[in-house]
């Protein structure tokens, strides 16, 4: 316990010295998100002017990309990042090591779009023993999802990469790479990876992570914000949850132009935007919703627990949606389930 004492400690002293811009009197909110399909309304907001639109003079907007959510965490921690787009298990982590001291979640963002993508050949579970397998990072929501699989059907893949099955966890654009070489077997990834390693590496799917949840929905990135930041300024934190639903809104609205905005934005950020085909594919897996899915954190944290990632953990207070049931409220819609 001291340990995490000392830890929250250290991210409070972070975020008070990370909130402002200098000597400018303009507040600054450092949004981070990732070059993935499965960050959809991100890149849209962002490319469509939404978030700066919605801060309008409350504050400046600086965005920061991430391969993985741990990373993005390590950023908040250090008071480098104010909110970020993630998956479930890093929020989790981080609600955790800083016990319950460092995050809220204030919005869903996208279902979906995560799968085991595998060689030719492998048609079964039984076929992985002795199959190593790509995560893109220990700890990270797809990396969960597959330890928790594997021990579903009775494999073992422990946290060096040893066990039944070797789990890996490296980059995206090496898993392909790796894949198309042959040096690794499959990999537990988020779209477009997934995708792209069906066209682009000869992959085929053995699970599609939506066959797993019921109704075939469980949060894959939800938005995530410091919470020392929250407190302090909760009107820039509502503008961006604003933002992201005119986001989805315009996702729903106009799916060419949403893609088109996608992809548009990876390539800024990767220097290499998608095929049409590969994004429209990978479009196809994914459901974007402001409801943030909470069932399936609470699973997801059974499953992290399970697999040694996390100790035990009471989430009561991982969730602050008063500000998106505002914004909701405001347009007449109903406030999401907890």
């Amino acid at each position: 316990m001291a340990h995490r004492r000392a830890l929250v400690a250290l991210v409070m002293l972070a975020v008070l010295a990370g909130c402002g811009d200098g000597a400018s009197s303009t507040p600054v909110v450092r949004l981070g998100y990732f070059a993935n399909v499965t960050h959809a309304p991100a890149l849209v907001g962002v490319t469509e002017g939404f978030f700066t639109e919605e801060l309008g003079g409350l504050a400046t907007l600086r965005t920061a990309t991430f391969n993985a959510g741990p990373d993005a965490v390590t950023a908040l921690f250090s008071g480098a990042l104010d909110m970020a787009f993630i998956g479930p298990n890093p929020a989790i982590n981080a609600y955790a090591q800083s016990d319950g001291a460092a995050i809220r979640i204030v919005a869903g963002s996208t279902s979906g779009g995560a799968a085991l993508v595998v060689r030719p050949g492998i048609t079964t579970a039984a076929d992985l023993v002795g199959a190593r397998l790509a995560t893109p990072q220990l700890g990270n929501t797809q990396d969960v999802a597959l330890r928790a699989w594997l021990a579903d059907q009775g494999l073992t893949a422990d946290l060096e990469g040893g066990g039944d099955v070797s789990v890996i966890p490296q980059a995206n654009a090496q898993t392909l790479e790796t894949f198309r070489s042959g040096d690794i077997d499959g990999a537990w990834v988020p779209e477009p990876w997934a995708t792209r390693l069906v066209l682009e590496g000869g992959g085929v799917v053995l699970v599609d992570e939506r066959d797993l949840w019921p109704d075939g929905e469980f949060v894959t990135t939800h938005l995530i914000v410091r919470t020392d930041f929250l407190d302090r300024y909760p009107g820039i934190v509502e503008a961006v949850v604003r933002a992201l639903v005119r986001a989805v809104d315009f996702i729903e609205g106009d799916p060419e132009a949403a893609i088109a905005d996608t992809n548009a934005a990876i390539g800024d950020i990767t220097g290499s935007p998608l095929s049409a085909e590969t994004i429209a594919a990978a479009w196809q897996n994914l459901t974007f919703t402001v409801d943030p899915i909470a069932h399936s954190l609470y699973v997801s944290a059974e499953h992290a627990t399970a697999a040694g990632l996390l100790e035990p953990v009471d989430l009561k207070g991982i969730y602050d949606l008063a500000l998106l049931d505002q914004v909701l409220g405001e347009l007449g819609r109903t406030p999401v389930e907890r």
